[in-house]
């Protein structure tokens, strides 16, 4: 569920609202290996909206179905006091390659498809007025208006069959690395963050700290799965390159730990929660 007041950046479009909505749900069962089949779009549309605000609605929704190659079927539409676009997504998949959250074992990789920052770091500048979101770095603007979901990775790292858990990590890195830990029942150690370029410099340009955004920041819709060490060739081979190992999976009693110079320190269970303030 997309809500105008709550989801929506300063500088975002209706059209591109609509798309993201879907990128979260696509997002979703991509980290199953699951491929879309029908979805279902409801609709609370406050009164103030433009016919042109609506049809860009559309548009939205109708690119990103056709981007991750799925039909809308049906759904419902009703009158609202904010912007809100619900979506149900079916998908199908063979359930003995469903990538659940508590396959991970001790001694197992963990590994991402992409580096984090941009979006958190976009969404920083614009909410601080740093920058007019037109003017936003084109990394940093093409994460945080214009998201991407990792399906095709996702359908290829389930049928190589080498991941023991998955996740994606649109409530941000940390909160995922903990979902994981928790459902598996183990710890984790990840040896370094992995900071896109655009995010290091213009957190440093601005006073920005990149690895905080990198870990606590959300709505980059990578995967972070757990592979054994013997199969990471082989799940970086499905991943086409996109598979970086960032650590390691550990007892449950070491916790979620970051490895610096100094020493190994705690990342803290924190990212985007609804409800908590």
């Amino acid at each position: 569920m997309l809500v105008g007041s709550t989801d929506l950046p300063p500088g975002m479009t209706m059209r591109q609202a609509a798309r993201k909505a879907v990128v979260a749900n696509v997002s979703d069962l991509a980290a199953k290996g699951a491929r879309p089949y029908v979805g279902l779009v409801a609709l609370g549309l406050p009164a103030t909206l433009t016919r042109r605000d609506v049809l860009e609605i559309a548009g939205g929704l109708s690119a990103g179905a056709k981007e991750y190659r799925f039909p809308i079927v049906g759904g419902d539409t009703n009158e609202s006091k904010d912007l809100v676009i619900s979506i149900a997504l079916f998908g199908l998949i063979d359930e003995r390659k469903m990538i659940l959250r508590s396959g991970a074992k001790v001694g197992d990789l963990v590994a991402v498809t992409g580096e984090f920052g941009s979006s958190s770091t976009g969404l920083r500048a614009v909410l601080d007025r740093k920058v007019r979101p037109e003017k936003l770095p084109r990394e940093l603007a093409e994460a945080l208006y214009r998201p991407a979901a990792e399906l095709d990775v996702g359908l290829r790292l389930a049928s190589a069959g080498a991941i023991t858990a998955s996740i994606d990590s649109s409530d941000g890195l940390a909160w995922s690395l903990h979902e994981l830990s928790m459902m598996s029942n183990v710890g984790i150690k990840v040896e370094a963050v992995p900071i896109s370029k655009a995010a290091w410099r213009f957190a440093a340009r601005h006073g920005y700290d990149a690895t905080n955004l990198a870990l606590y920041g959300g709505e980059e819709y990578h995967l972070i799965v757990t592979v054994k060490p013997t199969l990471l060739r082989i799940a970086q081979k499905a991943a086409r390159g996109r598979l970086k190992a960032i650590g390691v999976v550990t007892k449950r009693s070491e916790g979620i730990r970051l490895a610096t110079k100094g020493g190994d320190i705690k990342i803290r269970m924190k990212g985007w929660e609804h409800f908590r303030h």
